[in-house]
C-alpha cells in the first residue's frame, strides 16, 4: 500500500484549500490583479503606439477645460471621462492641433447622443458649425427615427454622411479619426465609415452655415447633447505639415508665384466705368495701368512690396466663389483691404496706434457695407510688423472672413459699393488695395468653388 503521501496522491482534506469561502477569497484576488493590470494597460495604452501620446491619464482632466456652463461637469470615475445625462456642455483639450491620428473609445447609453468636436475655437458658439462634429449617436434609437442622413453616428454633422456607421449600445466602440488638410478618414470598430475630401464640398448651404470645416487647427473635444457618454483610451498622433512659401496647399492654386507679378495688372477705373468701355478703350487703359503698376509694386525676398503709392494691385483672372489665403502685413498705423470680385472691401488696418481709431477695430471687417455688418467678431490681429493671414471664403454674395484662425465675419452679405441698388457682382478680380502706405502681401492661393 502506497503512503497518503505519496506523489501520485492529491490530498483530499485540506481545510485550507477546500472552504468555499477561502477559496472565493482567492479567486477575487486574482480577479482584482488582472483588473488592475488591465486598467494600467488601458490607461497606457498611447505608450505603446508609436508616436501617439495620451490625452488622459485616467484620474484627472487635466489638459482639459470646459467652455460653457449647460448641465453638470465632467467628471472621471473608474479610468473613463463621463459626460453627466444632464449635460449638454462641451469639453475640449487645452491644445490646438492641425494635421493628426486621433483614437478613443467611447460608450453611449440607449438613445445617446455626443459627438467629437474637431479644429475647433476655444468659444461657447455652437461648435458643430464655427468647428466640425464627428457624431456620436444611437441612430438606430426610436426618437431618432426621422434623422438625416448626415446625422447618423460617425457622420461628420451637416456634411459627410457616414456609411453603414451604427455604433455598439451599452458597450465600448472605437473610433480612428485622421484629419490631413481637409481629407477626413473616420474608423469605428475597425471598419472605414468615412473617406471624404471637405474640398469637394461645393453646396452652397453647407459652405455658408458649416464655416468651421474650413479651419486648418484647433481644439479637440466632446459636445454633450443630455445624455451619458464615457470615454476612454484617449490619444492622439500629430501629422507633420510642410508648408512652403508661396507653394499652393493642396486643392489651391498660387496667384504669386513668388518671383514675379506674373498674373497681376494694374487698376482700371471701377467695374461700372469699365464695363462701358470698349474693347479697344479697355486695353489701352490697361497698358497705361500695367505701366503705373510696376512702378510702385515689386517683388522682394519672395514677398510683394508696394511703396504708398499708385493704385491697387488685381488678378488678371476673374473669380466667382472662391476660399482665399493672402498672408499681409503693414507699418504702424497702416491701412489696406482685399477687393472681392471687384468690390470693397475686407478690411486691413492697424488699429492700435494712438488716434488711428476711437474705439479700436480689427482687421477683417466689411468696411464698406451700409445694411449689414461691417464690423469684424472679434479682434484678431498680430501686432504690427508681424505676418497675418486672412481666410476669405466667398459664394453667393455671403463672405466668411478668419483672420489668424479666428472666424471675424460669419456668412455675412458683401454690398455692392459701386452700384449700391444692386447686389455684389457674380464675378470679378481680386485686388490688393492700397491707402497711400507700404505694403507686403505673400502665400496668396485661391480655391474655386464650383457653382452647383
Amino acid at each position: 500500500m502506497k503512503a497518503i503521501n505519496s506523489p501520485d496522491k492529491v490530498p483530499i482534506c485540506n481545510a485550507s484549500l477546500s472552504s468555499p469561502r477561502l477559496i472565493w477569497a482567492k479567486l477575487r484576488g486574482v480577479l482584482a490583479i488582472v483588473v488592475a493590470v488591465f486598467s494600467l494597460h488601458a490607461a497606457g495604452a498611447a505608450d505603446t503606439e508609436e508616436g501617439f501620446t495620451s490625452l488622459f491619464d485616467g484620474k484627472t482632466l487635466k489638459g482639459w477645460t470646459r467652455v460653457d456652463n449647460r448641465g453638470p461637469d465632467y467628471y472621471v470615475t473608474n479610468g473613463v471621462i463621463v459626460c453627466p445625462e444632464e449635460s449638454a456642455g462641451n469639453l475640449l483639450t487645452e491644445k490646438e492641433y492641425s494635421d493628426f491620428v486621433f483614437r478613443l473609445e467611447y460608450k453611449l447609453e440607449p438613445g445617446g447622443n455626443n459627438g467629437v468636436t474637431i479644429r475647433a475655437p476655444l468659444s461657447t458658439n455652437n461648435l458643430t458649425y464655427v468647428g466640425v462634429e464627428i457624431q456620436m449617436l444611437d441612430d438606430l434609437a426610436p426618437k431618432h427615427k426621422d434623422i438625416k442622413p448626415w446625422q447618423f453616428n460617425g457622420s461628420v454633422y451637416g456634411i459627410v454622411p457616414a456609411r453603414n456607421g451604427t455604433p455598439k449600445i451599452g458597450d465600448w466602440n472605437s473610433y480612428e479619426i485622421t484629419c490631413v488638410g481637409r481629407h477626413y478618414k473616420i474608423v469605428l470598430n475597425d471598419k472605414v465609415i468615412v473617406d471624404a475630401d471637405l474640398n469637394d464640398v461645393h453646396d452652397p448651404a453647407v459652405l455658408k452655415e458649416h464655416p468651421g470645416f474650413l479651419r486648418d487647427r484647433g481644439h479637440l473635444g466632446f459636445l454633450g447633447h443630455w445624455s451619458r457618454t464615457e470615454f476612454r483610451n484617449i490619444r492622439i498622433k500629430e501629422l507633420p505639415i510642410e508648408e512652403k512659401p508661396n507653394t499652393a496647399p493642396k486643392g489651391f492654386v498660387a496667384l504669386f508665384n513668388g518671383e514675379d507679378l506674373s498674373g497681376w495688372k494694374g487698376l482700371v477705373d471701377d467695374p461700372p466705368a469699365r464695363a462701358k468701355m470698349s474693347p479697344e478703350k479697355l486695353a489701352k487703359a490697361q497698358a497705361r495701368a500695367d505701366k503705373r503698376m510696376l512702378e510702385h509694386w515689386k517683388v522682394e525676398n519672395g514677398e510683394i512690396v508696394f511703396d504708398g503709392k499708385g493704385e491697387n494691385l488685381c488678378t488678371k483672372k476673374d473669380y466667382g466663389d472662391f476660399e482665399l489665403l493672402v498672408d499681409w502685413k503693414i507699418p504702424p498705423r497702416g491701412d489696406s483691404g482685399i477687393y472681392l470680385r471687384g468690390s470693397p472691401q475686407v478690411q486691413i488696418w492697424e488699429p492700435k496706434s494712438p488716434g488711428q481709431f476711437n474705439p479700436p477695430d480689427g482687421s477683417g471687417g466689411l468696411f464698406n457695407n451700409a445694411t449689414n455688418s461691417n464690423h469684424p467678431l472679434s479682434y484678431a490681429d498680430k501686432p504690427v510688423g508681424e505676418w497675418n493671414r486672412f481666410r476669405i471664403v466667398m459664394v453667393g454674395d455671403k463672405v466668411h472672413v478668419f483672420l489668424n484662425g479666428d472666424l471675424v465675419v460669419n456668412n455675412t452679405t458683401l454690398e455692392n459699393w459701386w452700384e449700391r441698388d444692386k447686389p455684389i457682382y457674380p464675378m470679378g478680380q481680386i485686388e490688393l488695395q492700397n491707402h497711400g502706405g507700404p505694403l507686403w502681401f505673400k502665400n496668396i492661393y485661391i480655391r474655386e468653388i464650383p457653382r452647383e
